[in-house]
Formats: structure tokens, sequence, C-alpha cells
């Protein structure tokens, strides 16, 4: 059996020799059969979601030599059904949909399936949701020829709103008609997205695939989207082994960035625990310690320790981090976290009450982390010799309980860095 990478180096020679052939020679570019040029897109477009993005300005250029080719062509070419469907395949791979109407109107022999031509040309138009029965049937009677995956592709994305249980029946028949294509990796992607809001469980299972087969395609962006909200929002709900199993078959800097986007939309979403979580496993993951992607990391988890006991070193965590390794979106959480240390911090004005100032690192960003703060003292002793001693200079295990008792009290001005936690995801 062939090695992917032998695979992979031939198709690479197939398609040079086709670009050689278009680029240096005009009549053998007219001599070229579309199902054959097809054949080349295809494995340009199955080598590119595999990881090899080099291969985007050759797709390009493909598709640019095939709209030639098919505009140009001779009737008698299409006597051959496989340049019929090499037509039809050219339409829904990002080829000029404009060309299948061409050629279809030119058609005086009856060898374009003129209901196909018709239903695509709605779908191209935004109105596939006129013809969803029509595609319906096409599909059906498509079946396991080279157009039938790609109908289905289309099909489960024009009924993916309307009727996702039939979406999700078109995508799987993409899976089993083309496995190991762009066309696979476009119904993995689209099925999570169909499937996000009512069927998370599932949803792990379709990520293990993706992340298998799909992790390096130049779409991957978007599976990433879509699996940082299923793992964020099943947290709590069920083992959150089920998204971590997947995250481990991804190479550390995919999965120390996965585990800060995690972190980050757990803090949003009030999820302190998750959000410490991640950020630890992202600090785990980093490349070296001093790098802007561990100080991001670091950002987050001292975000998340704000609401714990151990909020002043947090505050402190904060503001050590250099402002440089921080965007300015990052720049202004950690102000606005930094200004609701200083509230949780700031004891009542009473009179019963001795103070004793904290005082807190300043941020490198400017941001004033001083908290004029005042921290409640530990009970004076009775005896007289004690009654004497001046105030202790430096925090001591009495003035810590003291101060865990009042931010204990006053947990609820918490509340304020979810607020802003809030307006920031806006």
């Amino acid at each position: 059996m062939m090695r992917s990478r032998d695979r992979h180096n031939l198709l690479r020679s197939l398609v040079a020799g086709v670009f050689l052939a278009a680029a240096g020679n005009a009549v053998a570019s007219e001599d070229l059969e579309p199902y054959k040029m097809i054949r080349s897109l295809q494995y340009l477009q199955d080598a590119i979601v595999a990881g090899d993005h080099s291969a985007n300005e050759m797709q390009r250029f493909l598709l640019k030599t095939l709209d030639q080719r098919l505009r140009t062509a001779s009737p008698a070419v299409f006597k051959d059904p496989r340049n019929v469907d090499a037509v039809f395949v050219f339409a829904m791979s990002g080829g000029n949909p404009q060309t299948l109407d061409f050629l279809a109107a030119r058609d005086v022999d009856g060898e374009f399936d003129g209901r196909l031509a018709r239903v695509l040309r709605r779908y191209f138009q935004g109105q596939g949701l006129t013809a969803v029965a029509a595609f319906e049937g096409l599909v059906k009677e498509y079946g396991t020829s080279p157009v039938g995956p790609y109908l289905a592709l289309v099909a489960g994305n024009i009924t993916a709103n309307a009727d996702p249980a039939k979406a999700i029946g078109y995508f799987d028949q993409v899976r089993l008609l083309a496995p190991g294509t762009n066309l696979e990796e476009a119904a993995l992607r689209r099925s999570l997205a169909v499937i996000l809001p009512t069927e998370p469980g599932r949803g792990f299972d379709l990520a293990a695939k993706y992340v298998r087969r799909f992790l390096y395609s130049p779409y991957a962006s978007q599976f990433i989207d879509m699996f940082v909200q299923l793992a964020t929002d099943d947290d709590g709900k069920g083992d959150r082994s089920r998204w971590t199993d997947v995250v481990s078959m991804m190479d550390d800097p995919r999965a120390h960035e996965f585990y800060l986007r995690v972190s980050r939309r757990a803090l949003l979403a009030g999820n302190k625990d998750l959000a410490r979580f991640a950020a630890l496993s992202a600090e785990r993951l980093s490349p070296s310690p001093g790098s802007e992607n561990n100080a991001i990391g670091q950002l987050y988890g001292d975000l998340a320790s704000i609401s714990s006991s151990n909020v002043v070193e947090a505050a402190k965590s904060l503001s050590q981090i250099p402002d440089g390794a921080l965007s300015e979106r990052d720049r202004n959480l950690r102000a606005a976290a930094q200004k609701v240390v200083e509230q949780i911090l700031m004891a009542p004005e009473t009179s019963s009450v001795s103070a004793e100032p904290v005082v807190m690192p300043a941020g490198e960003a400017g941001q004033a982390a001083t908290a004029s703060a005042t921290i409640p003292s530990a009970p004076a002793p009775t005896t007289s010799a004690s009654a004497a001693q001046p105030a202790a200079a430096t925090p001591n295990p009495e003035m810590e309980a003291s101060l865990q008792t009042y931010v204990d009290q006053n947990r609820m001005k918490l509340k304020q860095i979810d607020d802003l936690l809030s307006e920031e995801a806006q």
C-alpha cells in the first residue's frame, strides 16, 4: 500500500504536469480533458486541507485555467459524460458558477442535466431554500456518482438551519462517499456547527475525527472556535476528559493555543475553575517561560484567582506581567481587574477599627495598582504591656485571617469583575 507521503508527492507531480502543460503550451492546454484537470484540482484541494498551504496559489491558477478550458471547449468535448460531470464539480468546488450557466445555455444536444443546472443556479444566487425538494431528489439520483458527494454537501448547507437532522444525514453521506478529502473536512466542520446547540455529546466524536485528520487545514480556525465553545459549555455537565482527550491528540503549540482560548472564554462565562485549569494546562505547554503566550496564560490564571482567598497574591502576579507581552485588549482586562482588586481590599471607614495600609505593586502599563485601602488589624490583647506595642509594620498571620474574613464578607463586590469581563466579551 502506498504511503501517504509517497501518494502526496505523486499528486504534486501530477498537478505540476498539468501546470506545465497549461502554462507552457497553449495547444496542449486545449487538448487536456476537463475531467483530468478536475482530478488535479481535487488533489490540490485535498492536499490543502491536509496542511499543504503552499498549494493555495496553485489552486487559484488551476481554477482560472479550468475556467478558460471549459469556456473554449468544443461541444464534442461534452459527449463524454465525465467532462459534463467535471463542469458541475468545478462549479461546486470554488469555480466560476457563471461558466456552468454559459455551457448549459449553449447545450443543444442535451448533454447537461437542465434540472441540476437550474437548482445550482438558484443555490449560487442565494435562493437554495426554494429548491430543497429538488435537491433531495437529485442527491438520491446522483448517489455515488462523482457529482453525488458535492450535491449532498450543498443540500446539507441549505437545510442546516431549517432541518438540522436532515442536514446531518447529508453530511454523513458526504463523509461516507468522500473520506479523507476536502469534502469530508467541510462535512465534519459543518456537522459540528449544526449539532453544537442540540447534541453536544456527539460533538466530541466529530471533534476527535477532525483533529486526527484535518487539524492543519486552513479552515481549522473555524473548527477550533466551535470546539472551544463545546468544551466551555460542557464543563461541569460531564467528564472533562471528554474534551481533554481530544486536545491530547493535538501538537503542543495548537493545544497551548486551545487552552488559552478556553481559559479566556471560561473567564467571560464566569467559570473560574475551568479558567484556572485551562490556564495551568496552557502554562505546562508553553514553549518558553518568558514567552508572550505564557504571559497571557498567567493573566487569565490570575484573573480566575481573584475570587479566591489568594486575591492578594493574584493582584501581585497581575502587576508583574510585562506590559509588552499583552495585547491592548488584555491590558485593558488587567487594568479593570486591578481596579476591582482595589475595591475588594478597601475596608470600611470606622472609628473602631485600626488600619494598616497595604501597598500593591504598580502595574507596568501605568495603571495604578496601589490600593489606598486599609486592612483591619487583629484584636489587641488586653494586657497593659501589649497595649504599649506599636502597630505591626508588616502583615502577620492574625492580620491575614482578618483579611480573609473581610474578603469573605465583601465577596459580592466580585460581581464587578464579572460585569467588566462581560463588557469585554461584547
